[in-house]
């Protein structure tokens, strides 16, 4: 269907850590392709800007918000912007660090395509499939566009996109801590690397195999930590805040693929002292929550960041700080809420309402039910 003359749309998709993986790529269908493995989608991520304009001569062009091109997103949008369209430009706004381990690229795609398929009154399922495709051929990630179809911690345990794919969302209720350490690394490189794929399927396989079919976030956050220290990328100094994170009452493991590290404080005053330590050894960190859905078309000119959020103006992370995040994506106890499963059609839907939340641990030990959503 034609666009209308200067119309314009915004979609959001979230960031993501990837705390363990194996890659799954032996299926025939490329939708059923991806990872198995598990991570926590984050409340801030990537917002798409599209506007297209019928009068002008037919192109297509994507970039950042600093006006640098984004190939992996230009290829999704190739597959969604219909002949005769005339002038498409999109703009990404990256809230996190790219080539960080923060699933920007995957964010962005998605983002973009949900924003075109609004312009363009295409199928949803067609814009998840168009970002899943061009992340997985351009090798920007293994199964990140599935991953940040829900929010809370996600497990993998199906490779690809729903139906063929599954993932279980389960509600994450303290909140997470990010970090970065040292300039990015390229994600293609690494993935096109058989050799590193080789040990990430020696070290991964049996962590993820121990999740079973019901895991917690516990188990998913000390299985990061395994997959962390048997992997051995960390370099010394990020090994060494890992560690101290770890004394100071927190799960801590490096972003998967990155120089970057996520903790989830798992005692009541960790979070002050992760915040401490980090702003006593100068990393540039912050806290925020996990995100309380997946991507979606946004209403009107969305802000940078959630209501809550501090700002990270060019994607940078700010100085740790202390202070309680607002954090969304948390049931109410006695709700009734449940985590979800996206394992039957895009999007995965919230997990459950907002809320705020100290360094309680509890719901760390929450299981996925069995019944279906």
């Amino acid at each position: 269907m034609p666009a209308t003359v200067g119309r314009r749309t915004f979609a959001f998709a979230p960031g993501h850590v990837t705390g363990l993986f194996v890659p799954a790529l032996s299926a025939r269908d490329p939708r059923g392709r991806g990872s198995l493995g598990a991570g926590i989608v984050l409340e801030v991520g990537a917002t798409a800007d599209a506007l297209v304009e019928p009068s002008r001569p037919e192109s297509i062009a994507v970039v950042d918000a600093a006006g640098r091109p984004l190939p992996l997103t230009l290829e999704a949008a190739r597959h969604l912007v219909p002949p005769g369209s005339g002038g498409v430009r999109i703009r990404v706004h990256h809230a996190l660090p790219v080539g960080q381990g923060f699933g920007m690229s995957a964010a962005g795609s998605l983002a973009s395509a949900l924003a075109l398929a609004a312009l363009f009154d295409l199928p949803h399922r067609r814009a998840v499939e168009a970002a899943h495709l061009a992340e997985l051929f351009g090798r920007g990630g293994l199964g990140g566009v599935a991953a940040i179809l829900g929010g809370g911690v996600e497990v993998r345990q199906r490779p690809g996109l729903p139906p063929r794919g599954r993932i279980v969302h389960l509600p994450l209720e303290p909140p997470v801590v990010v970090g970065v350490m040292g300039g990015p690394l390229p994600s293609p490189r690494l993935l096109a690397d058989g050799k590193f794929l080789g040990r990430v399927q020696e070290v991964g396989g049996p962590i993820i195999r121990r999740l079973g079919n019901r895991p917690t976030p516990a188990q998913v956050l000390r299985g990061s930590e395994q997959f962390t220290d048997g992997l051995g990328r960390a370099p010394a100094r990020l090994r060494a805040i890992l560690d101290g994170l770890r004394r100071r009452g927190s799960w801590a493991a490096q972003g998967m693929l990155g120089r970057s590290f996520f903790a989830v404080p798992r005692r009541p005053g960790a979070l002050e002292a992760a915040l401490t330590f980090l702003r006593r050894e100068g990393i540039p960190a912050r806290a925020m929550g996990a995100a309380p859905e997946g991507a979606r078309r946004l209403r009107g000119v969305p802000s940078p960041t959630p209501k809550g959020s501090r700002p990270l103006p060019g994607g940078r992370l700010g100085r740790a700080r202390g202070g309680r995040p607002r954090l969304p994506g948390v049931p109410r106890r006695g709700s009734g809420a449940e985590p979800r499963r996206t394992d039957r059609s895009p999007p995965g839907p919230a997990i459950g309402d907002a809320r705020r939340a100290g360094a309680d641990a509890s719901i760390l030990t929450a299981r996925p039910s069995r019944r279906r959503p």
